[in-house]
Parts: C-alpha cells; structure tokens; sequence
C-alpha cells in the first residue's frame, strides 16, 4: 500500500509509546506526518493480510545497537509475518506478507546523473548501465528493500543487491519524482489504502 500521508485515516491512538517519542522529535511537522502515517499504514496493510483489525496489531522494532523503536519492524501478535515500511516527504507506503518484506520510497533528484552516489551504490555491470537519476533511484530502492529484508549491508551497496533470483520485485512510480521498490518472497500486489 502507498500514498499520501493524509491519505492514512487512522487515530494516532494506535501508536505505541516508542512511536510516539521517535514521532515527537522530528523537527518539521510534515515529516513527522510522514513518519506517523507509516506507522499506521502498516498496521492497515498487516491486519489486511491477516483479516484482523489493524487497532489490535503492535509494531515493534529493536536494534542491538539503538534500542526500540530502530530495527526490523514486526507484529507483536504475528511475529512470522513480514512487515516494512518507507516514508518520505510527500509519501509513504508498507508491506506486508509471509517470509521477507522490504519497501523503500525515494525521491528522484533532478539534474544530471549524481555521479558519486552512482559510484558509491551500484555494482560495476548497473554503473554501466545507469545514465539518469531515474534509473539510479530504482536501483537504490531496490537495494534499500533488500536491507530491509536483512539481505544487504549498506556498506556493501556497490558490490551486491543486483540479483533478484527467487524474489518478487514490484515497482511503482508517483508523479515525476517517486519511485517505490517492495522485494517479498511471495508474489505481492498494490493494495489501495482503505479509505
């Protein structure tokens, strides 16, 4: 699922304390909308995948190194199911389903080609092969799907993420400046946001 933030009606009251916290220190309030309506948007598409009420679903994520509220996102009450989620100014969207899930959303920087990130993410034969910042972004949604699937290491970008053997990849765009990558392990479909 994938849209705006206002498109996501859904009470904040779904949030958990964490979420609220992390939510509360971001400095513009649009991208704490963003980052809100995520939140909610996933609790939408997990509990659609499960036939449940998103109101009784729990997100939590734990890092080693950040504490809650940071890692790989789950459902407390069905942990086996995967679960991602991506926003940015202007947009958001998740994933949910069996196995592993990653979804990523990324604005397309207009101009030539950013050379550097270019360099820095894709693996010789894509470098080869990408000539606009278009085409670079899908890559690099790509890829940050894979991390998100646990798959691929953000220091290793320019050395892997390039095959997709045994995955589903679907891609979508919004407007002339967003691309949107989700990787499951199972054929995955655009679900509307429920309105």
């Amino acid at each position: 699922m994938g849209g705006l933030p206002e498109e996501v009606r859904a009470p904040e009251k779904w949030l958990t304390e964490v979420e609220r916290e992390r939510a509360a220190r971001f400095r513009f309030p649009v991208d704490r909308e963003s980052f809100v309506a995520a939140h909610l948007l996933v609790r939408v598409c997990a509990a659609a995948v499960l036939d449940s009420e998103p109101e009784e679903l729990t997100l939590l994520q734990h890092c080693d190194v950040h504490g809650p509220g940071h890692g790989r996102p789950y459902i407390e009450e069905a942990p086996r199911l995967g679960v991602s989620l991506s926003h940015t100014r202007g947009y958001v969207c998740a994933a949910a389903g069996p196995g592993k899930v990653g979804v990523d959303v990324e604005h397309v920087r207009p101009g030539p080609l950013d050379a550097l990130l270019a360099d820095r993410v894709l693996t010789p034969r894509e470098r080869a092969l990408v000539t606009g910042n278009d085409e670079l972004i899908r890559h690099w949604t790509r890829k940050e799907a894979l991390i998100k699937r646990g798959e691929l290491e953000l220091g290793k970008l320019s050395t892997g993420g390039d095959d997709l053997t045994g995955r589903h990849l679907l891609e979508w765009s919004v407007g002339p400046d967003l691309r949107v990558a989700v990787i499951t392990d199972t054929p995955a479909r655009r679900a509307p946001i429920p309105g």
